[in-house]
């Protein structure tokens, strides 16, 4: 017997949660590197909320983080640090650079590349930062007891050092 006009609709106007088959729960969600993405994606939108006062990515505190622990470094050896790609990190250092808030210059001991160090202003906006960033990455693992965010972090990062040299931009020291 066929449906009626009324039974379709109220079939149509099901919640997902009540489908005997969601693709995104059953198929999209076994899979580690949809869920990996879609973390990284929540992260970002957290960052902003709590970062929106200064116009910095994730990307750009990570390298102004890098250039803070280690000045000078040159674009490779800071692509290689991050896990970046020469192009992006180049791309990055020079809207940090337009920003005021890194130097680079040419490496005297190798005139084909580049350096780079946090300035002053750099640091500032850093420390201006830090309490919206801490709060993004806390915001980000509260929905796990203390116990489960050590654990998390810790699989996190075996995982990371297990497949660093899948990446096109392994990590340096892993």
């Amino acid at each position: 017997m066929a449906a009626t006009g009324s039974q379709a609709n109220k079939r149509k106007k099901r919640p997902s949660s009540e489908l005997a088959f969601d693709p995104t729960k059953q198929v999209l969600w076994s899979r580690p590197g949809y869920l990996v993405r879609r973390l990284n994606q929540i992260h970002y939108a957290m960052f902003f909320e709590e970062c929106t006062e200064q116009n910095v990515t994730p990307v750009q505190y990570g390298i102004l983080t890098a250039l803070s622990l280690s000045p000078w470094l040159d674009q490779t050896a800071l692509a290689m640090e991050l896990g970046l790609d020469r192009t992006t990190t180049a791309d990055v250092l020079k809207r940090l650079q337009e920003k005021g808030l890194i130097e680079r210059r040419t490496n005297a001991l190798d005139r084909r590349s580049r350096q780079a160090a946090i300035t002053p202003e750099g640091l500032r906006v850093m420390g201006q930062l830090q309490d919206g960033m801490l709060r993004a990455q806390r915001r980000l693992l509260s929905p796990l007891s203390v116990r489960n965010q050590a654990i998390f972090m810790k699989l996190l990062a075996t995982l990371v050092e297990a497949n660093n040299q899948y990446s096109r931009t392994s990590l340096k020291g892993l």
